[in-house]
């Protein structure tokens, strides 16, 4: 990196977490020669991008989620949009680890060279990530993402989550939670390690704070676990025997675990409970049939089996809640009898980080905007590896 960029990336090891949009644009109008910068965050719902340097007032508030801005947040590639007087306006994405945080943008006073570019997409990359380690710190990027009040069990929620997509060189994974601001029990976790990825999605009982703290206890039970070097079982054993103890069987956590062995390309699933799993090959989307086991929580030391299912390059697997595939509205048949299916066909085209938007808002519109009735989770796994040797494709 030039000296004058490694300029930005020095200003923003040395910036409170607070301050790192300032540091940007200081450090980028002295190397780039840059006449305006700002920093937008995307929100909850991914419905917009909004401003951390300039924010508006909130009854004023419009999104930049149109145009450049919104493409680049899009395809995650730079976008150039011409400005006043000749100047270049270059949209960035701001990404780390496959999650996408919002856009970076800075305006130049004319048409830059292709290294120009590159170099600053480089900052906007060390941005990013500067981004994520400072939410530990700071409120100021979590308000700049929140359009409206979230209640206290959403609170508890999103900052429960691991993040909202994450790639590999072998997957592509994203989830979305819905209704963003009052979801209450319903919930996702990952982890990559190595050659394999962990990733569960729950069906919390109840609503509001009550569910959202069994949804936390049950989702630490299994990070212990599996923290501790616990297998698949034993997440799901421990998890249900500390909910047992400490509700007797009176709550219970409907709860998919899924791992997925990277160098097989095979899936090893219990599924304790209500959340479905399903797989786009090609036009076509299957569900995958498993055994469904109790949900944690429903009696004492209840024991689980582990069932496994291939995948091929190109598979796409959905995991959704109850929220999603059993949503009926008044007078039509659930989303998961057909509308979830064309939803899904229709993002073959798409990554898995759109796709969970297009699923969430093809049920949205199925609800005819209306709010939903019950927490809706959308998880969306692209596998990108080897096939399993031996495996002859087709099962499961």
């Amino acid at each position: 990196m030039p000296d004058g960029l490694g300029q930005v990336s020095r200003a923003l090891r040395a910036a409170p977490p607070d301050q790192l949009a300032e540091a940007t644009d200081r450090a980028l109008r002295r190397a780039l020669g840059a006449s305006r910068t700002e920093v937008f965050i995307a929100d909850y719902r991914f419905s917009g991008l909004w401003p951390v340097l300039e924010p508006a007032e909130p009854d004023d508030a419009k999104p930049a989620g149109q145009g450049a801005a919104k493409r680049c947040f899009s395809s995650q590639q730079p976008v150039l949009d011409s400005g006043e007087n000749g100047s270049c306006r270059v949209y960035l994405p701001l990404s780390v680890w496959g999650e996408r945080l919002g856009v970076l943008l800075v305006e130049l006073p004319g048409s830059p060279a292709a290294a120009t570019v590159e170099e600053a997409r480089e900052v906007a990359g060390e941005l990013a990530v500067a981004l994520r380690a400072a939410e530990r710190e700071t409120d100021r990027y979590r308000r700049a993402r929140r359009r409206e009040r979230l209640s206290m069990a959403a609170e508890m929620q999103w900052d429960l989550l691991p993040g909202r997509s994450v790639t590999h060189g072998d997957f592509l994974l994203a989830g979305q939670l819905e209704p963003a601001y009052t979801v209450g029990g319903d919930h996702f976790d990952w982890s990559v390690d190595g050659d394999r990825l962990t990733v569960t999605v729950l069906n919390g009982a109840g609503t509001g704070l009550a569910a959202a703290l069994l949804t936390a206890v049950t989702v630490n039970a299994m990070r212990n676990a599996r923290r501790s070097g616990g297998s698949l079982v034993e997440q799901a054993e421990l998890a249900s025997d500390t909910i047992f103890y400490q509700h007797r069987g009176s709550r219970h956590v409907a709860t998919l675990l899924l791992e997925l062995d990277t160098r097989r390309g095979v899936v090893r699933a219990v599924d304790a409970g209500s959340p479905h799993v399903l797989r786009l090959r090609g036009g076509t989307v299957t569900p995958i049939p498993l055994e469904q086991q109790l949900p944690l929580g429903m009696f004492a030391e209840t024991r689980y089996d582990v069932q496994e299912f291939p995948v091929e390059p190109g598979d796409r697997l959905f995991v959704v809640s109850d929220g999603v595939y059993a949503a009926q509205p008044t007078g039509q048949e659930p989303y998961g009898e057909r509308a979830m299916a064309r939803a899904m066909r229709s993002t073959r085209l798409q990554p898995a980080t759109e796709a969970v938007g297009t699923v969430m808002r093809e049920l949205h519109a199925y609800h005819a905007d209306t709010d939903l009735r019950d927490d809706a989770v959308v998880v969306c796994l692209d596998w990108r590896g080897s096939s399993p040797p031996g495996d002859t494709g087709g099962r499961g």
